[in-house]
């Protein structure tokens, strides 16, 4: 495989950046993605950049936002340019630069390299189908492509709904040049002619994509290996733009310990919870810096200087870095010990959990329920725990009155509606355990008691729904999680069946 240099023939100033979508809890992929850039921008004397792409209007909201440039800071990163701090190439949300794209989408459109699409999604289904009944790799047929000007203006005129896709050459071959993994050819009988722009306006990522790094002057795209097959139609774009190209550098995603992708299901993934559950910024950070460091280099603890000059992409390796969360305990308990004097170990520990703002909640759910002060520990001792201690099945069955799968069936449903509520809060909380319990066909307080066991480690105490929106999403996953493990996870086939509960019409009276 024929190697490609990083800095190929870029002759401009380095500038890379990592573009997040807010539409959930901050990824620690993100803050790999992340660090990467900002390492390799500092080496070469760059600026580092942050987008925010936010044109799922559905999903994203300024609560993610926030939680995500919190978390990249509490990391010690930063950046030269983004929402935040501003920048000469803004705005850096996607959201607030529609008319960029619609310009540029429509220049595409004027010189003949997209077109309107005016199918509906139950003929794409049903072409999609078709083709793989016949083991066709599945893509638009390009069925508007031989519409006329005339058929163009009528079905505008009529107001029917349409998106525009780019045009692929039906014939010849894309060479995508990757750092890593040196050329890469795509046919283009097998790229789809990607939706540049959506039916209500939007852009797509792919569009928007390019446009911002463009404009931003991006010189180097390091993003995950997912976009690999998104690579050909990127570089199109470029082309039919007539603009150049960046350096392109697919990063090899995280993995859990049996290399299948990094997934909330296994692990905690959000940053967040990290930062909750205790740990130092200082520890993430090297710990995510072992993924790009030489394996050849003995001690293991390592500062963000260090990574930045010593940086090398070829040091990352193409099997998928493993989170290993006991290399990341081990690494947290190294800084504790040596890197922090008493009373910077004390500083550390009221910036985690002995202050003000997380206190205070926690007294006023705890205030109403003790008669001495000294009741407070075993009251609130699970406010300051990750997984709940000696937590056994023995005590999550501990007057339970649902049936052991049924009690799974409820952790599994709150699971899913907490990973889907937009804000977390105790409304949508209590709603969350209010639905499960129906679609159950439970009483309520059979349902409460058993989330009570597995989010405080006892059947009462403080408010349940307060305490859970106290906790966090990230905490209370992790303890649900464990219960699973405990009771017997999820198989597939349970999972879909209890998911269905939620989507299938109400009980006739």
């Amino acid at each position: 495989m024929k190697e490609v240099s990083i800095m190929n023939a870029i002759t401009r100033p380095v500038r890379t950046r990592v573009a997040p979508s807010p539409t959930g809890d901050p990824h620690v992929g993100t803050a790999y993605i992340a660090l990467i850039n900002y390492c390799f921008a500092k080496k070469h004397g760059g600026e580092f950049l942050l987008r925010i792409e936010d044109t799922d209007q559905a999903r994203s909201t300024p609560q993610s936002e926030k939680m995500i440039l919190e978390s990249l800071r509490w990391l010690g990163l930063s950046w030269d340019e983004g929402p935040d701090v501003g920048g000469p190439h803004g705005p850096y949300r996607q959201s607030e630069r529609s008319a960029i794209y619609t310009a540029h989408c429509d220049q595409l459109l004027a010189d003949g390299h997209a077109f309107k699409c005016y199918c509906t999604p139950e003929k794409l289904a049903a072409s999609r189908a078709a083709q793989m009944a016949a083991k066709q790799p599945p893509k638009y047929d390009g069925a508007c492509l031989s519409l006329t000007a005339d058929d163009i203006a009528k079905l505008d005129s009529e107001g029917v709904s349409h998106v525009v896709r780019m045009k692929i050459p039906t014939t010849g071959t894309c060479i995508v040049q990757d750092t890593l993994r040196g050329e890469i050819a795509f046919e283009y009988a097998v790229v789809d002619m990607q939706v540049l722009m959506k039916s209500d306006g939007l852009p797509t990522y792919h569009l928007a994509n390019v446009v911002d790094d463009h404009l931003m002057g991006i010189t180097h795209v390091m993003r995950g290996e997912e976009w690999i097959s998104s690579a050909p139609k990127h570089l199109l774009l470029y082309q039919y733009f007539g603009w150049e190209p960046p350096v392109l550098t697919h990063l090899p995603l995280l993995r859990n310990a049996d290399k299948s992708k990094l997934s909330k299901r296994k692990n905690p993934t959000s940053i967040l919870y990290y930062q909750r559950a205790g740990y130092l910024p200082q520890a993430m950070q090297n710990f995510l810096g072992l993924f790009i460091k030489s394996a050849s280099e003995e001690d293991e603890k390592t500062s963000l200087q260090t990574l930045i000059d010593e940086f090398d992409v070829h040091n990352i390796s193409l099997g998928g870095p493993v989170f290993d969360t006991s290399k990341l305990d081990w690494l947290n308990g190294r800084y504790l010990r040596e890197e922090l004097s008493v009373s910077e170990f004390l500083d550390a520990v009221k910036a985690w959990a002995l202050n003000d703002s997380y206190l205070t909640p926690i007294a006023e759910m705890a205030q109403a329920r003790i008669t001495k002060m000294s009741d407070l520990g075993g009251l609130t001792a699970m406010f300051f725990m990750n997984r709940i201690d000696g937590m056994t099945v023995e005590r999550l069955r501990d007057g339970v009155k649902l049936e052991q799968d049924a009690q799974r069936a409820a952790y599994t449903l709150g699971l899913q509606q907490f990973d889907n509520m937009i804000e977390w809060n105790r409304e949508g909380i209590e709603a969350t355990l209010r639905r499960t319990a129906e679609v159950l066909d439970a009483k309520l307080k059979d349902v409460i008691r058993p989330f009570y066991i597995a989010i405080t480690g006892s059947a009462q105490g403080v408010p349940l729904f307060d305490a859970i929106a106290h906790l966090g999403r990230d905490i209370i996953r992790e303890r649900l999680r464990h219960a699973m493990e405990l009771l017997g996870p999820a198989t597939s086939k349970e999972a879909k069946a209890w998911t269905d509960l939620l989507t299938a019409p109400p009980k006739a009276e």
